[in-house]
C-alpha cells in the first residue's frame, strides 16, 4: 500500500512539474518575446522604439515574476485598472513557480526516500509514475491544444473567465493602457504554442523512457 501511495504522489508531482516548468519557459526566456518585435510590426503598433519595447517588456516581466516591487512599463503610462490586472498576474506566475519548486523538491526527496529505504515504487499495470502522470497530463492537453487551435480567440476569453473570475481589467484600453499594444493576442497565441510544444516534448520523452524499462 506504501509503495502505491508514494507511486501516486511521484505521479501527481511529476504532471505538475511537466506543466509549471512548461509555463515557466516562455516567462523566463524574454529572447522569445523579442523575436515579435520585428514580425508583428510592434514598434510602429505601440510608437516606440525596439529598446524602449525592450525595456517597458523587461519592467512589466520583471513585477509579475517578483523582481520588483512596483509596476512599471517603460515610457509607457498606465491606468490603475491595468496595474491592478498585472498585480492578478504576478499572483499567478509566483504561484506557478512556487508549483514548480514544490514539486520539483517533493520528487528528489522521493527519489531519495527511496533509495535510502530501498523503497521500489509500485508500476501500474507495469508502467511507472512517470508514465501515468505524462499521459495524463499530455492526454489532457493535447485536447485542451486542439480546442484552441479550432478558435483561440474563444479560449482566450474563457482563461480569463477561469482565471481571472468576475473581472474585467484585462480588457485594456490602448489609450489608457498602450502596453497592449506590443502585446497582441497572436504573442499570447504562440506563448501558449510553446508551452504546449515543451509540455508535449517532455511528456513523451517520459512515456518512450518508460516504456524501454520494461
Amino acid at each position: 500500500m506504501k509503495e502505491k501511495l508514494l507511486s501516486l504522489l511521484y505521479a501527481v508531482c511529476t504532471a505538475l512539474c511537466v506543466l509549471t516548468g512548461a509555463i515557466t519557459v516562455p516567462l523566463l526566456v524574454r529572447p522569445f518575446y523579442w523575436l515579435h518585435i520585428g514580425p508583428m510590426e510592434l514598434e510602429a503598433a505601440g510608437g516606440l522604439t525596439a529598446p524602449q519595447i525592450k525595456e517597458a517588456y523587461g519592467q512589466m516581466m520583471d513585477y509579475c515574476l517578483g523582481l520588483r516591487p512596483d509596476f512599471a512599463v517603460g515610457v509607457l503610462p498606465f491606468s490603475e485598472s491595468g496595474a491592478s490586472h498585472f498585480a492578478d498576474v504576478r499572483f499567478l506566475f509566483l504561484l506557478d513557480l512556487t508549483v514548480l519548486a514544490a514539486s520539483a523538491a517533493t520528487l528528489v526527496l522521493l527519489g531519495l526516500y527511496c533509495r535510502y529505504k530501498a523503497v521500489e515504487l509500485h508500476r501500474f499495470r507495469g508502467h511507472g509514475p512517470e508514465f501515468w502522470g505524462c499521459v495524463g497530463l499530455g492526454a489532457s492537453f493535447a485536447l485542451i491544444g486542439a480546442l484552441a487551435a479550432v478558435d483561440f480567440d474563444r479560449f482566450f476569453t474563457l482563461f480569463h473567465a477561469v482565471f481571472f473570475p468576475g473581472k474585467d481589467n484585462w480588457l485594456f484600453h490602448p489609450r489608457l493602457d498602450p502596453v497592449i499594444l506590443i502585446l497582441p493576442q497572436e504573442f499570447f497565441r504562440n506563448c501558449a504554442i510553446l508551452i504546449l510544444a515543451v509540455l508535449l516534448a517532455v511528456c513523451t520523452t517520459l512515456i518512450v523512457r518508460d516504456c524501454r524499462r520494461k
